[in-house]
Parts: C-alpha cells; structure tokens; sequence
C-alpha cells in the first residue's frame, strides 16, 4: 500500500504517528508532571465580544421586565403602597413607634414614645404624580432584587473557573437575605426614628417643619436601600477574603474605628436618648463583627490549602 502513496503523503502520514506516541508518551507520564493550569471556560472560548454582549442584554431586559411588573403591581394598588407602606413611618400608629413605647412604658419612662406630627405638603403640579411613578418604581425595584441579581449572577457565573464556581456557591441567596434583612431594618428601625428626629428637630421654634413630599420620600426610601445595601457587609467581605485583599488581621485592628462610625451614625439617625441609639448602632457593629469571623474563617481554609 505503501507503494501507492507519494513521498508527501507518507510523510504526513509519519508525523501523525509520531505526534499520536507523544501523546500516548505525555498521558502515561502525567502523574510525574505539574498539572496543567486551568482551562479558560468554555463560554469564553465559544463566544466574542458581541456574543456577551448580546447575552448581557437579555438578562437586563429581564430584569427590567421583572422591575416593571412590581412597579406596575405598586402603581395599581396605591393604597397599601403609599398609605399603608411609604407613609407608614410618618403616623404614629406605626408599629416601630407603638413597640417602643409599650417597651418605654414597661421600664417606666416615656423617653420611647414618641410625638409623631408630620406635616407633608405637595408644592408642584405634578409633584404627586412623579411621586406615584417614583415610589412605584422604587417599590418594582427592591421587591425583584433578588431575581435582578440572580440574572447578573448568571450572566457572571459561566466566565468563573469551577473551584471559583464552589466557592461562590449560594451568593444569590445570602445576598437576597441579607438585602430583605437590611431593608426591614431600615424601614422598621432607621427611618421612623430619622423622620421621628429630623421632622421635630428644631433650630428656633418659630420656624415650622412643614415637609415636602419629594424629600419625605427620597429621606425614606433611601435610607431604607442603603441599608439593604450595607447589610451586604459580609458577602463583600468574604469575596475580598477570597480574593487575598482582606484578612482578619486588617479588620480586628480597625475595629474600634468601625465602632466610632457605628455609634456616630446612631447619633446622628436616631433621637438623643441612649436606647436608641444603642438599637441602631449594636447592629451595624454586629455587622462588623460578623464579617471579621467569616473573614478569619476564609483566612483559615486558605492557610491549611497552602500548608498541605
């Protein structure tokens, strides 16, 4: 058969042999090598840039479908949404305000019930329509963050290597807990006790606090996203621990410094008595505090990988 073939295709033929013995040769010799370095994921490899980036579109455009129908949910029940859920911290039927002061009467001091008089005024035409579509909008938005984060953790998820894919395993569910955990607390603790404050802080008692719509509600609903926001101390402080930029060392050595902003953030948020401030700054330590154990328990695992 041989015969039959030119000098050119014999040749090719023999390289192939030999690459296909120096193959074989690697594979049995592969348990005295180095391993090999991780390959590149396989999305990365398949797909350009367009291809991500047309990928990334429709997991925003789901997302904003998901927005839209919450704010379209809150836009057609008004009542519950603004009277029941943005205006509730400016009653003084508010449960925040109706539990502090039966826990004030329980010790035997009033300094927890509270005078609640807000005096909410519209100054614009359309001052109250654009509340209703803001509000709505708001309201869309932190009620689907968890399947607006979900979509982002899947669009970043496939370019992980698998070992980073273990590593990251549950964040969409710790994060969505611990957003809903910020936001109770900011809606239930830090706004009512903001409005309680601000709304009765007085520099001259001729000057009346007669409150704008739009700031009331901008006052309300950002305090209660950054919370959301800030109760995410301890998912970003496990990637950063991950990552090698933060240790247990580094935060156990700022933690008196994380307790003055702690307590001066209680002072500034809450009315000047010490139970209030204690309600409000004991958390947001405690938020430290949590993330410097799970900070210490990543430092760990990553010491006794190395070790071994």
């Amino acid at each position: 058969m041989l015969d039959q073939l030119d000098d050119k295709e014999i040749d090719r033929l023999a390289a192939e042999h030999r690459k296909k013995m120096e193959l074989e040769r690697q594979a049995k010799e592969g348990g005295n090598t180095a391993p090999a370095p991780e390959p590149e994921p396989e999305e990365e490899e398949e797909m350009g840039f367009l291809d991500h980036l047309e990928v990334l579109r429709w997991h925003l455009v789901r997302s904003a479908i998901a927005v839209v129908a919450f704010a379209v949910a809150a836009f057609i029940f008004p009542e519950f949404v603004f009277g029941e859920l943005l205006l509730g911290p400016s009653k003084a039927d508010f449960w925040t305000y109706e539990a502090l002061c039966k826990l004030g009467n329980q010790i035997g001091s009033d300094v927890l019930c509270f005078d609640i008089n807000v005096d909410l005024q519209n100054r614009t035409m359309t001052g109250q329509f654009s509340a209703y579509f803001t509000v709505s909008l708001i309201f869309g938005f932190v009620a689907s963050f968890p399947y607006v984060f979900w979509e982002i953790w899947r669009f970043i998820r496939p370019g992980l290597y698998n070992h980073e894919q273990q590593a990251a395993r549950g964040t969409v569910f710790y994060v969505s807990v611990l957003f809903a955990i910020g936001v109770l607390f900011g809606y239930y603790v830090v706004a009512p006790m903001s409005v309680n404050f601000l709304t009765n802080f007085q520099i001259d008692p001729s000057i009346a606090n007669q409150i704008d719509l739009s700031s009331y509600i901008s006052t309300v609903a950002g305090l209660t996203f950054t919370c959301g926001l800030m109760f995410q101390m301890p998912v970003v402080s496990y990637f950063l621990a991950r990552a090698g930029l933060l240790t247990a060392e580094t935060m156990t050595q700022y933690r008196k410094h994380a307790l003055v902003v702690s307590l001066f953030l209680a002072a500034v948020l809450t009315p000047p008595d010490v139970l209030s401030q204690v309600m409000l700054g004991a958390p947001l330590f405690g938020l430290y505090q949590l993330s410097i154990g799970i900070v210490r328990r990543v430092n760990k695992k990553d010491e006794e990988a190395v070790s071994s």
